[in-house]
């Protein structure tokens, strides 16, 4: 017997051998088969680190049981600059409540351009005692046949309070028309009163922010994609979500139009470019922060913001007017 047959006795395969589970027939079939499961495969999650690790651990010293882990340099500076940041909040929430001063904020914007995440990291570390995050789900048949306005108003703050409304009376102005859930009648009388609403809001002593969260198209399809892969995004996946992409035009109509009629002196809007999520949330942050004065707070250079992040209400509809022909270079 020769040392090849001796081999193959053994069960070693040589490099001319095929697979035993593959016959010389099939194997084009097999082959065929196995490329299809390949493409099929689902792609690998990309593991994030949790917010704050990196700011966490940058002075730590190499030890048999740790391991090193790259991290951009613009995520370091990041997580630096939100540490201070949350720093300030505290500091701020303790004068609201001693102060007995009242807080709302308005966050609005289209799906997925990055309210939530901001909301969150500024209730992050504050007290929960005297902060609230209001997000209501649709009106059920009893709300249906209440004053618009009503179900809203139960939910403002009291002394000493900072309320955040996670989309807020504004779905009226722009998600109720465009999805056909108010009539034309409605969304124009929800135009005309929110700025007296408001204005009896802010002459009553409520110190009023409405941030308008603006995200560009191609960057909310990327959301949207991950949103479908992402299992600890799944909570975020409704069925609007692609009628958004179609009724792009349809909504900046809809913004435009808000905008213009309800940007006001007492109640004005603030514009956010978050296409870049952490920039967003940091301008997002030291805008609400320079607002209100407090003992102890950091100077007013560190608490400047990024004219190409954050806009007036003014400014956005000044650039919108300039732009309403070429919908391709508005932002959302």
């Amino acid at each position: 017997m020769t040392k090849e047959n001796k081999k193959k006795s053994k069960g070693f395969k040589s490099k001319e051998t095929k697979p035993i589970s593959i016959k010389e027939k099939d194997s084009s079939k097999a082959k065929k088969e196995i490329s299809e499961k390949v493409k099929k495969k689902p792609k690998k999650l990309k593991a994030k680190l949790s917010e704050h690790t990196a700011f966490k651990n940058k002075d730590k010293k190499k030890k048999r049981n740790r391991k090193c882990v790259w991290v951009k340099k613009f995520t370091l500076e990041y997580e630096q600059k939100l540490h201070k940041l949350q720093i300030e909040l505290l500091k701020m929430q303790k004068h609201v409540r001693a102060e007995g001063l009242r807080i709302l904020a308005l966050f609005e914007g289209r799906d997925a351009a990055g309210k939530g995440g901001s909301i969150k990291r500024i209730i992050e570390h504050m007290n929960p005692r005297g902060t609230r995050v209001v997000a209501l789900l649709s009106p059920d048949d009893t709300e249906q046949t209440q004053w618009y306005f009503q179900r809203y108003i139960q939910h403002l703050p009291s002394a000493g309070e900072i309320v955040l409304f996670d989309r807020s009376w504004y779905n009226r102005a722009m998600v109720e028309p465009v999805m056909n859930f108010c009539t034309d009648e409605q969304n124009k009388r929800f135009l005309k009163d929110v700025p007296m609403l408001e204005e009896m809001l802010v002459k009553d002593g409520i110190i009023l922010f409405k941030f308008f969260f603006s995200v560009s198209k191609d960057e909310q399809l990327q959301r949207f994609d991950s949103r479908e892969t992402d299992l600890l995004k799944q909570y975020k996946i409704s069925p609007v979500d692609r009628m958004a992409q179609e009724m792009w035009d349809d909504y900046t109509v809809r913004k435009f139009q808000m905008l213009n009629e309800t940007n006001r002196t007492l109640a004005p809007w603030t514009i956010i470019r978050s296409d870049n999520k952490k920039l967003a949330r940091l301008n997002c942050i030291k805008h609400f922060l320079s607002r209100i004065k407090y003992e102890g707070r950091i100077p007013k250079k560190e608490l400047r913001t990024d004219p190409d992040v954050l806009i007036s209400g003014i400014d956005e509809i000044r650039y919108m007017e300039e732009h309403l022909l070429e919908p391709y270079a508005l932002a959302g």
